[in-house]
């Protein structure tokens, strides 16, 4: 189930998008390693937010499922295998650039060893989290990783 839309820098203008149109669809791996530590990698060159850093994760292509675009685009990206990732939560989030579905899922396991194969950076983190700037739709994963943890600071290590 979806939660309230997420609007992202609202004084900013939206661009030209007809209102009845769904959202992209997007399938987002948390990566988790058994000491609790996520992966973050920095959104690359060329993209929206470049620099922010972000759960991994792509576009849903037709005819894929949640689960086969996680597979391919972890590959794409991370150049590693999935071998399984568990659905988790979705949240919708409105960007000045578009309008996204994020279909988030845990990982727990996963061969090959991590290649930034879009030339991002990437970070095993724990909460709270030490990177900056953090892409608006990610904010929310960390305040469900923390309320999981039963975690009572800010998953950012705000006051």
């Amino acid at each position: 189930m979806t939660g309230p839309t997420l609007l992202v820098d609202q004084h900013e203008p939206r661009i030209d998008r007809v209102q009845s149109l769904p959202p992209v669809e997007v399938a987002v791996g948390v990566l988790i390693k058994a000491d609790g530590s996520f992966l973050l990698t920095s959104r690359p060159l060329g993209k929206a937010y470049c620099g922010y850093w972000e759960f991994p994760g792509g576009k849903i292509e037709s005819g894929e499922t949640v689960h086969d675009a996680l597979r391919r685009e972890l590959n794409e990206e991370l150049g590693i295998i999935i071998e399984s990732a568990q659905a988790w939560k979705e949240a919708v989030v409105d960007y000045p650039h578009a309008l996204v579905r994020l279909s988030f899922c845990k990982v727990f396991r996963w061969s090959g060893d991590l290649q930034m194969r879009e030339g991002q950076a990437f970070s095993w983190q724990t909460l709270p989290v030490q990177l900056a700037p953090i892409l608006p739709g990610t904010l929310p994963v960390l305040q469900w990783l923390a309320q999981e943890r039963d975690l009572q600071q800010q998953p950012l290590g705000e006051p």
